[in-house]
């Protein structure tokens, strides 16, 4: 369990700072739009923080092996990768907002769900 928590640590502490710095540039990356509202930059800038938390979360829990913390931390990201992954298929395809790192994302979103799921399955005591 440990890998799988420490590359959510660093992808997700990334990915909370640029929402934090420069939640408009992202969203124009991946959504293919800016925000364009205080409004917007304000949820981004939240969401940002959320993910710092998670990052975090992840990187501090991956000392814990096999046990209850990782475990959680496994299962929360499992949760996170699999909704993010579900929104963002519905937002390019659905409402088609999409740029070019809809697709990277959409495919880092599954594949990290996928490892975090195998790796709480093989971890199981």
């Amino acid at each position: 369990m440990r890998m799988p928590l420490a590359l959510s640590a660093v992808i997700e502490v990334g990915a909370g700072l640029g929402m934090l710095l420069l939640p408009s540039p992202l969203a124009v990356i991946l959504l293919g739009s800016a925000l364009d509202t205080a409004v917007s930059v304000t949820v981004a800038r939240v969401a940002g923080l959320a993910l710092l938390a998670l990052g975090i979360s992840c990187w501090f829990a991956r000392y814990d092996g096999q046990g209850r913390v990782a475990r959680g931390v496994l299962g929360a990201m499992v949760l996170y990768n699999a909704g993010a992954c579900a929104l963002l298929v519905f937002v390019g395809a659905g409402l088609r907002l999409s740029g070019v790192g809809w697709w990277p994302a959409v495919l880092a979103h599954g594949g990290m769900g996928v490892w975090c799921v195998t790796s709480l399955v093989r971890g199981k005591p």
